[in-house]
């Protein structure tokens, strides 16, 4: 049996050296190779890191600005969903997502606009636009009201 039969550990596999971890990760507090970080700020830097590479990845710029919306990070989460909505000038989703983010940003006239130009695109899920979260700021507004067909 050659040496290539038997299973070898990655380099970067976190199990790699169990036995030579330290009292730290012994005692339950994570591998030391994550670092310092939580899983949502690793997830936002590496995406981050992703998005410099290929500044006009619409995949990488959807999941970062879902990313950084989680984190609360609201003006990075604007700024993302504005580069979306630039490189995808009609999709409605892309609108609907900005208009999230400027109402959780607090920029109410923005976000009222950016619904418009949603259902104006196509976007017609009314009853999530009642109900999302992110909208919450909205709910009050007459031109929110008016967009659900209400007074």
């Amino acid at each position: 049996m050659s040496g290539l039969d038997a299973p070898q550990s990655a380099p970067d596999d976190p199990n790699a050296n169990a036995g030579k971890r330290g009292k730290s990760a012994a005692r339950g507090r994570g591998p030391a190779w994550f670092g310092t970080l939580g899983q949502l700020d690793f997830d936002i830097d590496f995406f981050e890191r992703l998005l410099a590479r290929k500044g006009d990845s619409i995949e990488v710029l959807r999941v970062l600005a879902e990313l950084v919306s989680r984190k609360g990070l609201l003006g990075r989460a604007v700024e993302l969903d504005s580069a979306l909505v630039r490189l995808l000038p009609e999709d409605d989703l892309s609108r609907y997502n900005l208009a999230c983010s400027l109402a959780r940003a607090g920029q109410a006239d923005e976000a009222i606009d950016a619904l418009s130009r949603a259902i104006l695109l196509g976007y017609d899920d009314l009853a999530h636009m009642e109900a999302d979260p992110d909208l919450e700021s909205l709910r009050d507004h007459p031109d929110f009201q008016a967009l659900l067909g209400g007074d």
